[in-house]
């Protein structure tokens, strides 16, 4: 646990503006993109003294980044050791770049991350996420655990076989892994006789979907998962852009923030900030970044925040599971859902593991929402799926009857750095 981490709130407050203020000068000096943004809205960043002063200068968005990439650069390009790009989950992929420094506080950001788990020197730890293609998260593990002091196993994505076998040899007490992948693993165990119940595996730290629920109660996911598994699941949240992660201590009541390395806002519609346990879109600064700070970066993804004293002593707040991304956001036959709603049904409903929600506009300009399903289901199976739906959403989406082929296909789309389980089409039909 660091230091600044059980210090008061008042004091946290006090350090994070420090560092906001030292992030502000510097991109004032140095990024082309704030310099023409500040001077365009008449900011003078020493009058920024105030959380409602700061809200003078614009959000930042994906789409800036996209459209303005070469002018968030504040290093000389000789400075630059490492390359990466976003996963473009909302659009294309972006550029995103390193120094030697932007690295070292990375491998900080995660080494306090493992620690807020509860790992220490000695655990040993199996990244099965990839370190290639152009990935900064498994970069990002492997920096933290090895400052850590941590044994690690690099098996990377997917091949369960490799994965057992790497669990044999090499006895790991900790997986980092993308919860869905999890299921694979215990799928392979089951039909190839391993023992997985009673492997060295205690724990799992999760990345890339959701476990837990707005009151922090395993969702249909993470139920499935520890039903069959009995491994502790940990949450972690975190992106490309913010180069810092969101991660759960112990305690599993939401994913602490690491105060001198990111500030956050939790904005409504209008740009204000909501009010402890309001949902709003997460906006973040970025603290001690020198190679492509972000300043009031929205991130377009909806979460609420409390700032409770957590009982493992620490006073930083915490942030909710992501609802759902503000793009998502899906009106249908009167019902407001977000992607994650239907993904819990259809993980609830426990017979359909293969599958693909897609959302497109019908004629009238309406939402129109498809799950797609294997045409292997019997039509009770299919009738229990509707009546699955009328239960839990009040809502019976469209159901379309496909082969596992073009399921697949549609789930991992050319170029795609992992599985989508969500296809959103309404920018491009109609």
């Amino acid at each position: 646990m660091t230091p600044i981490q059980t210090e008061s709130i008042e004091k946290i407050a006090r350090i994070q503006w420090l560092e906001l203020q030292k992030q502000l000068l510097y991109v004032q000096r140095n990024s082309k993109f704030y310099k023409r943004l500040f001077k365009e809205h008449g900011i003078d960043i020493s009058e920024i003294k105030t959380e409602a002063e700061l809200s003078l200068i614009p959000v930042t968005t994906k789409e800036d980044l996209q459209q303005y990439n070469d002018e968030f650069l504040c290093v000389p390009q000789e400075d630059i050791i490492d390359h990466v790009t976003t996963s473009g989950t909302l659009g294309s992929p972006v550029n995103f770049l390193y120094n030697e420094a932007d690295l070292e506080r990375l491998a900080l950001n995660e080494m306090q991350s493992f620690q807020m788990i509860g790992l220490v020197k000695g655990d040993k730890v199996q990244i099965t996420t990839t370190l290639d293609r152009r990935f900064i998260a498994g970069m990002a593990y492997y920096l933290g655990l090895r400052k850590l002091g941590a044994g690690i196993i690099r098996t990377g994505s997917g091949l369960p076989h490799l994965q057992w076998d790497s669990i044999e040899r090499f006895k790991p007490n900790y997986l980092v892994a993308v919860p869905s992948f999890l299921l694979k693993m215990i799928e392979y165990a089951e039909g190839n006789a391993i023992d997985y119940k009673n492997s060295s595996v205690k724990a799992a730290i999760c990345i890339g979907e959701p476990l837990r629920d707005q009151n922090f109660e395993l969702n249909a996911l993470g139920k499935k998962i520890t039903e069959l598994w009995d491994i502790e699941l940990f949450s972690t949240y975190a992106s490309t852009e913010m180069s810092t992660a969101f991660t759960e201590c112990e305690h599993h009541l939401g994913a602490h923030i690491q105060p001198e390395l990111v500030y956050t806002e939790v904005l409504n519609e209008e740009g204000n900030p909501v009010k402890i346990g309001e949902i709003g879109e997460l906006v973040f600064s970025t603290l001690q970044v020198q190679t492509m700070p972000l300043i009031r970066f929205a991130t377009g993804d909806l979460v609420s925040y409390t700032n409770e004293i957590c009982k493992c002593g620490r006073n930083t707040i915490r942030l909710s599971p992501v609802l759902g991304r503000k793009k998502q956001h899906i009106k249908y036959k009167g019902t407001s859902l977000y992607p994650q709603h239907i993904i819990d049904v259809m993980v609830e409903f426990n017979v359909i593991s293969n599958f693909v929600v897609v959302v497109e506009k019908d004629e009238t300009g309406m939402d129109l929402l498809t799950i797609k399903i294997p045409n292997s289901i019997s039509n009770l199976e299919l009738e229990g799926l509707k009546q699955h739906f009328q239960i839990r959403l009040h809502v019976i989406p469209n159901i379309e009857m496909i082969s596992d082929t073009e399921i697949n296909n549609l789930k991992n789309p050319i170029g795609s750095r992992k599985p989508v389980l969500f296809v959103d089409l309404r920018n491009k039909s109609h």
